[in-house]
């Protein structure tokens, strides 16, 4: 028996709810107006100051990245509490030494790099260089960790010493690919993946259909991990003056060298030569203070931050005439290639199209510098690309490619039209061919007493249904559209290249190759860094040095009202986690699902590979 409010008790229901709406209003306009003196307080805090006679201190923390793409909520409490950023731009890294180099203010640089990870062989091979470079305007760099992996230690290496704490090690491992397979798991589930491919070596769909890595998989990746390998022992051991082969010997020797000397992995380190000092921080500082003098304040040598450097530096620009008139665009391609907008540890293709078309049409952007450091994945996202790369072409602005740590399947394909392509010796770069995996799940569903059945009005009504069995007509429809993108595919290598169609088939099939290799198959046109590549952009666009500038395209996003009321509201210590907890303590099936976000594409069809090593540390 339904009862129905009087008329009074809607009127008080009706006045009740406008008191707590309004209160509701209140209180989040309290919260955006103490945010936003917050952020007042915080931006219009005490700036830097340059000094004379300092020491330049570079120390990296998160994540090394070609572009800082994180969270614009979590970059925000980052600067209000003071926490060191979950990112590190490594193009911040290279321009605070390049410019601390000219700066006669700076005396010297100092290396802390052991609160970075994820960072990739071409990205320390980038700093390496701009060490270099620091080192050859006379101007010293010494290092200092409690601990160095060997990507830390691979920079350190170039330094003029490496100093190393006494409870501290060098552990060098070795580079390697190791994944999880899924056949055995998912049969036991009973669902079924169909796996299309074209090539032999597109490794990406084996952990949906085997339990192990393929022959044909261990043959491709060992040889381009060998070339990565002897490129990391050759430069690492040369810059110490050091053959290859002591790499070679300390990390194979390592447990047996320990064993005999007790366990002191700082002698040993020292004893092979691969570092200068064993010595304590404050011993370094004051070490350091004997050339920068002493900061009574901070309790340290003279310094200043790279971060704060570039603040700086920043401010000063901003205070004179602009230096040159016309601008090369630095696009960068990062992360896995989706449909839609970027996102964190995502390229979306509308945005880097977007980025292009903007500088497709500006007056003053007279080359474009494409950064890719992404092992591909929707094959309608990089063709999307791939569009305005040939756009811009088209209205005669060049193209350069730069290529990061892994240029490969999709960001091969965002690539490959490009008028230049730069690539380091040790980018991963190739594996040219698709794949598509179409999952179903009629047997576990089975399993539970559900059943699928009906009728449909032709053959294909219904049958791409996840809760049916994949059918005949189907498959051949999938496999159909992959051999039709692997053509346009190796086509387009082919006359974007200049290749004979036959090499190009030779060179394809989802293999995968190191720089080196890229180069002498006619896939790049050059080995070199970041550097050469702005360069080259500026020798096709008819410039010459101090003639343009470099400016990143970058899209601001405004911090989300509803994010920030999220980690200030009931949920916080969640959003927290999520927003600053390693993927390790997240729930495993959510980790699996932001793994697997560049299952984007509208018709199921992908270029991605997975073939990034393990170079550094992925989590500290």
């Amino acid at each position: 028996m339904s009862q129905t409010k009087s008329p009074l008790g809607r009127l008080f229901g009706l006045i009740w709810a406008l008191i707590t709406g309004i209160y509701r209003l209140i209180v989040v306009l309290i919260l955006v107006v103490l945010l936003g003196g917050l952020w007042l307080l915080v931006q219009g805090g005490p700036q830097p100051r340059m000094e004379d006679n300092v020491a330049l201190v570079l120390f990296p923390s998160g994540e090394l990245v070609e572009s800082r793409d994180e969270d614009p909520a979590q970059r925000f409490f980052e600067q209000l509490s003071g926490e060191p950023p979950s990112q590190t731009s490594v193009r911040d890294l290279t321009d605070a030494l390049d410019q601390g180099a000219k700066d006669p203010r700076v005396a010297l640089a100092v290396l802390r790099l052991d609160q970075m990870w994820g960072a990739g062989f071409a990205q320390i091979q980038e700093l390496a260089t701009a060490v270099k470079a620091f080192r050859a305007a006379g101007k010293p760099v010494h290092a200092f960790g409690p601990f160095y992996d060997q990507a830390a230690y691979f920079v350190a290496a170039h330094t003029d010493q490496v100093a190393l704490d006494p409870m501290g090690m060098v552990l060098i491992e070795g580079l390697d690919v190791y994944q999880n397979y899924f056949k055995e798991g998912l049969d036991k589930l009973g669902v079924n993946v169909h796996v299309f491919r074209v090539g032999e070596y597109k490794s990406a769909v084996e952990p949906f259909e085997r339990n192990d890595m393929s022959k044909e998989a261990r043959e491709a990746n060992l040889e381009w991990l060998n070339d990565l390998w002897l490129a990391y022992r050759r430069e690492a051991g040369g810059s110490r003056g050091l053959g290859e082969q002591v790499v070679q010997d300390y990390v194979v020797g390592m447990a047996a060298a320990l064993q005999g000397n007790g366990g002191d992995a700082a002698a040993l380190a020292l004893s092979s030569k691969l570092v200068d000092r064993v010595e304590t921080q404050q011993d370094f500082r004051a070490r350091m203070a004997e050339t920068v003098g002493w900061d009574d304040d901070r309790g340290t040598f003279r310094q200043i931050h790279h971060r704060q450097y570039l603040d700086v530096l920043g401010r000063e620009r901003k205070l004179q005439p602009p230096s040159a008139d016309k601008t090369l665009s630095l696009i960068v391609v990062q992360g896995e290639i989706i449909d839609g907008d970027s996102e964190p540890g995502y390229a979306g293709a509308e945005t880097i199209a977007r980025q292009l078309a903007d500088a497709r049409i500006d007056e003053d952007v007279a080359a474009v510098l494409l950064r890719v450091d992404s092992p591909g994945g929707s094959v309608f996202a990089s063709e999307r690309i791939r569009r305005e790369v040939q756009a811009l072409q088209a209205e005669g602005k060049p193209v350069v490619a730069s290529m990061s740590d892994v240029a490969a399947s999709g960001g091969y394909w965002v690539a490959m039209d490009a008028d230049e392509i730069w690539a380091h010796d040790t980018t991963i770069t190739g594996s040219i061919g698709i794949f598509a995996l179409v999952p179903t799940f009629e047997k576990p569903l089975a399993k539970l007493g559900i059943h699928t059945d009906g009728v449909g009005t032709t053959p294909l009504a219904g049958a791409f249904r996840g809760d049916r069995p994949l059918t005949p007509e189907v498959s051949a429809m999938i496999q159909t559209q992959l051999e039709q993108g692997y053509r346009l595919f190796t086509e387009g290598v082919a006359a974007a290249r200049e290749l004979p169609i036959e090499k190009v088939h030779e060179i394809s099939r989802g293999r995968v190759w190191s720089g080196a290799d890229a180069l002498a198959l006619g896939l790049v046109d050059h080995v070199g860094g970041f550097p050469d590549a702005v360069a080259a952009a500026g020798r096709l666009a008819g410039l010459e040095p101090g003639e343009y500038r470099l400016h990143e395209a970058v899209e601001e996003q405004p911090i989300p009202l509803l994010r920030v009321l999220e980690l200030l509201g009931t949920s916080r210590v969640q959003a927290l986690a999520r927003a600053w907890l390693p993927q390790a303590a997240l729930n495993p099936v959510e980790q699996l699902a932001r793994k697997l976000r560049w299952l984007s594409d509208p018709r199921g069809l992908y270029a991605h590979c997975f073939c990034t090593p393990s170079v550094s540390a992925q989590r500290r």
